[in-house]
């Protein structure tokens, strides 16, 4: 990330300089003003990453300036400054978009943790939006959200498997993004401008699947007014994506063998083979191989689909990328809602990326489409979340293992910050310790 720029905007000279001296070690670009139209010309001209704005300026108020700059950068961030007596302006601030405020004097260890928190926000901000551009080029992976070494691999096993014309079972819980996989091996494909098409193969008879499959001449059976093509045949040159593959019933396992193997299909009632160019991918949240020592699945068909494996780790083994999956969600939502959330609090943040999601990625988008849904501000906090959530307790020695004594102290310390809502000074109160040795502990745990 290059240098950020920092303004510092403060009608008292030595603040000012207070301020430029205390941060000149942090690696920005930094400028000061003490009248806010100034800034606001400078602003139109090189844009700031981050404001230190006070709110009292001699020709123009605070809330003012945050208005126009909001308007003018929205991705800038701003930090207000603050008598004790225009708290209740910071909090309004807080409300129209400003990062977080500080009252006055200033304490330079608080703002430097402020400041490094909001340069955390920016860099993860930037390395989404450069994930977004570098995933442009392999437009078939621009769907599937991370960066962790687990969805790296993940992508380098789609770009090695995706030319090659061979069939692809993938493993995976449900709601790991298999439907996803399976789409991106298709776009990626030499195939990907002829149809993918695809089938849940649970909860069908035999029947019901063969007709859908295989499709079906007129007078097949009573009701086939009409030919109907089959899934199969209307995808020919592309790819037939199978899911839940291992709940297909036997008998229909048995055609399906059949099909992978001649490459040709007879419609229910037909008698003319219908030749096929198709590609197989299938998915299931089952152990295929327990399946066959069980004998509820074919070992030869399991072979067949099984040439190359493709395994999607669950969202427990990848618990960096959530913080990345929150924001696409709440990009989404937000666009499709017609609503203006902006991002999640550090309480809500900390609930999620503890919990254990058994939904896995489907699970987390159900819950921050909720959450968008309902708030009324401009980020998501804990009491957006479902109540099963919210009653998140911390517990301390609950559960398989006995957690640190640093991990206890970092439960705890997020607990008392999500109960007073991230009120830093009444949670130091509550804890019993120096203000800024909670800044300390919330940059060392991570809890920005």
């Amino acid at each position: 990330m290059s240098m950020l720029r920092l303004a510092i905007v403060d009608d008292e000279e030595i603040v000012c300089r207070r301020l430029s001296q205390a941060l000149a070690k942090e690696s920005f670009a930094i400028e000061s003003f003490i009248i806010g139209r100034s800034f606001l010309e400078r602003m139109m001209q090189e844009p700031f990453d981050i404001v230190l704005l006070d709110m009292r300026l001699p020709d123009m108020n605070g809330l003012e300036i945050l208005s126009r700059l909001k308007a003018l950068r929205p991705e800038t961030e701003v930090i207000i400054i603050t008598g004790y007596k225009s708290v209740e302006s910071a909090v309004e601030a807080i409300r129209k978009g400003a990062f977080h405020y500080i009252a006055k004097p200033v304490n330079l260890a608080e703002i430097r943790l402020l400041v490094n928190s909001v340069r955390e926000k920016i860099a993860m901000r930037m390395e989404n939006q450069r994930l977004r551009e570098a995933l442009k080029g392999d437009s078939g992976l621009s769907s599937i959200i991370g960066n962790s070494p687990a969805i790296q691999d993940l992508f380098a096993m789609i770009r090695k498997v995706a030319p090659v014309d061979c069939n692809v079972l993938i493993q995976g819980s449900s709601g790991t993004g298999k439907a996803l996989v399976a789409r991106a091996i298709h776009q990626m494909s030499p195939n990907r401008d002829h149809p993918f098409v695809a089938f849940n193969c649970g909860g069908f008879t035999d029947e019901l699947i063969s007709s859908e499959l295989f499709g079906y001449e007129r007078g097949a059976f009573t009701g086939a007014s009409a030919t109907k093509v089959g899934l199969l045949e209307s995808a020919a040159g592309g790819t037939v994506f199978l899911d839940e593959i291992g709940e297909m019933p036997l008998g229909m396992q048995v055609k399906l063998l059949h099909v992978i193997q001649e490459r040709r299909i007879l419609r229910v009632g037909g008698t003319t083979p219908i030749e096929l160019d198709i590609r197989i991918i299938a998915a299931t949240n089952k152990d295929l191989k327990h399946e066959v020592e069980l004998g509820t699945f074919r070992e030869d068909l399991y072979f067949r689909l099984n040439v190359v494996n493709i395994p999607l780790p669950p969202l427990t083994e990848r618990g960096e990328d959530i913080p990345l999956l929150i924001r696409f969600f709440i990009e989404k939502y937000s666009l499709a809602f017609h609503k203006q959330v902006q991002g999640i609090t550090p309480p809500a943040l900390d609930i999620l990326c503890s919990y254990s999601f058994p939904g896995n990625v489907r699970e987390l988008e159900n819950i921050i489409e909720r959450a968008v849904a309902l708030t009324d501000g401009e980020e998501i906090g804990p009491g957006d979340l479902p109540s099963d959530l919210q009653d998140l307790q911390f517990d301390t020695l609950e559960g398989d293992g006995l957690p640190t004594l640093q991990e206890m102290e970092r439960r705890y310390i997020a607990k008392v910050l999500a109960s007073t809502e991230y009120n830093k000074g009444l949670t130091a109160q509550i804890l019993d310790i120096p203000r800024t040795t909670l800044w300390r502990k919330i940059k060392a745990y991570g809890l920005e």
